[in-house]
C-alpha cells in the first residue's frame, strides 16, 4: 500500500542513480578509433597553438613571485596576470570560503609552474615559422595603468623584431568578465595572416566528486554549420584516452567544477575550431578557422570574452541575457531533468528569498508538491484506505478457499468491483515521487546556492549529511564514528516518520513479507543517512504531511462488504 509505494519511489530513484552509473557510460574507444579520431576535423590552413611543457614544479608562492605581475580586484574577485606569457593565473573568490566556519578563500587559477597549474591564455597563430608571436616566455609590458579594476583597465604590450607590436587592452567587470581586446599594429610593408585563439590549462586532474550526476571536466556549447547547437561535455579520462575537435559557428567552451567554470567566449560572428586535448596537461581552447589579414602598416584586432566564476544561478543567467549567449546556463548541470531541475532551484530560491531560511524554504516546496499532488493522491488514500477496511473480508475469502487460488483470486476481483476499488491505483504518486526526489536531490548537489545553507541548530549545511550521529549519543561522546555508522538526528526522525506510516496501512498477509516491511524503515534510515541532510527534511516532511492527509481519509472511508 502506501508505505510499500513510498519504499519503492526511494528505491527506484536510488536504483535509477546506480543504474545509470553501470549501464549508461559510454565504452572506451578502440585504439584504432583514436587515432581517426586525432586526425579528424583537422583544417590544414589553420595553424596549431603553441604547446609549451612544464620544465619544473614549484609551489604556489613561489610561482607568483618568479614573474612581474599586475594586480586586479573588484568586489568578487582578486588575483594578478603573469606578465610573462600575459597569463590570467592567480584568481580567488572574495566571498567563497574553502570551508563553511573557514577564512581561507577558493582559489580557482594558479601559475603553470605550480603544481596545480590553472590558467588562461590567449594570443595569435601564424602558420609562417619565421615570424616570432608571443608565447608563454614573452615578457609583456605594461602601459599606463598597473592594476586593473572596474573603471581602470590595462594594456600590455610586446614586439618583435620584425616590425610587428601585439597589445592586449584587459578589461574588467564587477563581477566574473574579463575582455580582453588583442590587437596586431604591422609596421610593414608585407601582408600576414593571424588566427585568434584562446587556452584553458590544467596541469592535472583536480578533486572530483566523481559522481554521474554531476559533470566535471571540459565542456562546450557549439553551433555548427547544419543549424545544431549541441552540449558537449567530457571527462578527463575521455580526454585522456581521445581528443576531441569540432568546428562550430558559434558557442562557449570551458573546464567546469562542481561550483566554479572557467570559459572562453570567441568573438561573436566568428568561425572557430574548439579542441579538447591532453599533453602531458589538459588543453582546452580554440583557434579561429578563418585568418585575420593584416595588411601594410594596418591594425586589426580581435575581442575574447573570459568568464571566471563561480556558478550562481542569477549571475550566470544575467550574463547569458546581457552576453546574448544560447545555452550559457547549461554550465550548470541540470541534467537530462532541466524542464524539472531549474523550475525545482526556481521554487526553493522564491522561498528562500521570502522565508530568509533555506530549510523552511524546502519545507514550503514540499507542501506545494503535496497541494499539486493531492488529487492522485486523494485518490490513491482512497483506494488504499478502502483496501485496509477490506483486510478481514480478504482474509475470509483467502481462508474459504484455501486450496483454490484461481478462486481467491476470482473471488478477490470480483469483491474490488463490487467496492469499486483499483489495487493499482496506490501506485500513482509513485513517478512523480521519483522525479521531484531526484530534482531536489540534483539541485542541492549540483547548485552553489544550496552551499553552506542550513535550517537550525546543528544543521548549517542542507547541501551535505546530517552531521550527528547516534552512536556517539549526538555529540556527548568525543569520538567521531566512521561515515557508515554517521546516522543522526534526522535519518532517525525520517525512519521514526516512515514506521508511523506503516500504522496507517494494511499489513501484508504474508507473515514474510510482515517481517520484512517491518524492518524497512530501519534499512531506509541506513541507505538514506548519507544523503543531503535537506532531501532528508523534504521526505521528512512529507510523510508528516502525507499521514495527515491518509489519516483523514481513512476516517471518512467506509465499505460495505455484504
Amino acid at each position: 500500500m502506501d508505505q510499500k509505494n513510498t519504499i519503492a519511489a526511494i528505491a527506484l530513484s536510488s536504483a535509477i542513480i546506480v543504474l545509470w552509473a553501470l549501464f549508461m557510460t559510454p565504452d572506451k574507444p578502440s585504439k584504432e578509433q583514436v587515432l581517426a579520431e586525432k586526425d579528424k576535423i583537422q583544417n590544414a590552413e589553420t595553424p596549431e597553438i603553441e604547446r609549451t611543457e612544464i620544465i619544473k614544479e614549484i609551489s604556489r608562492e613561489q610561482a607568483l613571485q618568479e614573474s612581474e605581475r599586475v594586480l586586479f580586484e573588484n568586489e568578487n574577485i582578486k588575483g594578478s596576470i603573469s606578465l610573462t606569457g600575459g597569463q590570467i593565473d592567480d584568481l580567488e573568490f572574495k566571498k567563497f570560503k574553502k570551508t563553511q566556519d573557514g577564512e581561507e578563500n577558493v582559489i580557482l587559477l594558479n601559475p603553470r609552474k605550480s603544481k596545480d597549474g590553472y590558467y588562461v591564455e590567449t594570443g595569435w597563430a601564424i602558420s609562417n615559422k619565421n615570424i616570432d608571436v608571443p608565447n608563454s616566455k614573452s615578457i609583456w609590458t605594461v602601459e599606463g595603468n598597473k592594476k586593473l579594476t572596474i573603471n581602470t583597465p590595462i594594456k600590455l604590450v610586446w614586439s618583435n623584431d620584425q616590425n610587428l607590436k601585439f597589445e592586449k587592452e584587459i578589461s574588467i567587470d564587477d563581477k566574473y568578465l574579463f575582455t580582453i581586446k588583442q590587437s596586431i599594429k604591422n609596421n610593414t610593408n608585407k601582408i600576414y595572416n593571424f588566427y585568434p585563439y584562446g587556452q584553458i590549462v590544467r596541469n592535472k586532474i583536480p578533486e572530483i566528486t566523481n559522481f554521474f550526476i554531476l559533470h566535471e571536466g571540459p565542456l562546450g556549447v557549439f553551433s555548427t554549420s547544419d543549424g545544431n547547437t549541441e552540449l558537449v561535455e567530457k571527462d578527463y579520462d575521455d580526454i585522456q584516452d581521445k581528443s576531441f575537435s569540432i568546428n562550430a559557428d558559434a558557442g562557449f567552451l570551458g573546464i567546469t567544477d562542481k561550483f566554479w567554470i572557467t570559459t572562453i567566449l570567441p568573438q561573436k560572428n566568428s568561425k572557430f575550431r574548439a579542441n579538447f586535448d591532453f599533453k602531458n596537461k589538459f588543453l582546452t581552447n580554440f583557434i579561429e578557422t578563418e585568418a585575420t589579414e593584416i595588411g601594410a602598416n594596418e591594425t586589426k584586432s580581435n575581442e575574447i570574452k573570459i568568464l571566471l566564476a563561480a556558478k550562481e544561478v542569477k549571475v550566470i543567467d544575467q550574463y547569458s541575457e546581457q552576453l546574448n549567449i544560447e545555452k550559457l546556463d547549461l554550465i550548470i548541470d541540470w541534467g537530462i531533468l532541466y524542464w524539472l531541475t531549474r523550475p525545482m532551484w526556481s521554487a526553493l530560491d522564491f522561498f528562500y528569498q521570502l522565508l530568509g531560511n533555506y530549510g523552511l524554504a524546502i519545507i514550503a516546496v514540499t507542501i506545494c508538491t503535496r497541494i499539486l499532488l493531492f488529487p492522485l493522491a486523494q485518490l490513491s488514500f482512497k483506494s488504499m484506505s478502502r483496501m485496509k477496511l477490506l483486510t478481514p473480508e480478504i482474509e475470509r475469502i483467502k481462508n474459504l478457499h484455501k486450496d483454490d487460488k484461481k478462486k481467491i483470486q476470482v473471488e478477490m476481483m470480483e469483491l474490488y468491483r463490487r467496492e469499486k476499488i483499483n489495487p493499482m491505483s496506490g501506485c500513482l504518486p509513485l513517478i512523480p515521487m521519483i522525479f521531484l526526489f531526484f530534482c531536489l536531490y540534483k539541485v542541492l548537489f549540483v547548485t552553489i546556492d544550496s552551499r553552506f545553507k542550513g535550517f537550525y541548530g546543528y544543521l548549517t549545511d542542507l547541501s551535505s549529511r546530517d552531521p550527528s550521529s547516534l552512536f556517539n549519543l549526538f555529540g556527548l561522546i568525543n569520538w567521531t564514528p566512521p561515515d557508515f555508522l554517521l546516522i543522526g538526528w534526522l535519518p532517525l526522525f525520517f525512519g521514526l516518520s516512515m514506521w508511523a506510516q506503516q500504522k496507517l496501512n494494511p499489513p501484508p498477509s504474508d507473515p514474510m513479507q510482515k517481517k520484512l516491511f517491518a524492518f524497512f524503515p530501519l534499512l531506509l534510515t541506513v541507505i538514506l543517512a548519507p544523503f543531503p541532510s535537506g532531501l532528508l527534511l523534504y521526505w521528512c516532511t512529507n510523510n508528516i504531511l502525507q499521514m495527515g492527509q491518509q489519516y483523514l481519509v481513512l476516517r471518512m472511508t467506509k465499505v460495505k462488504t455484504t
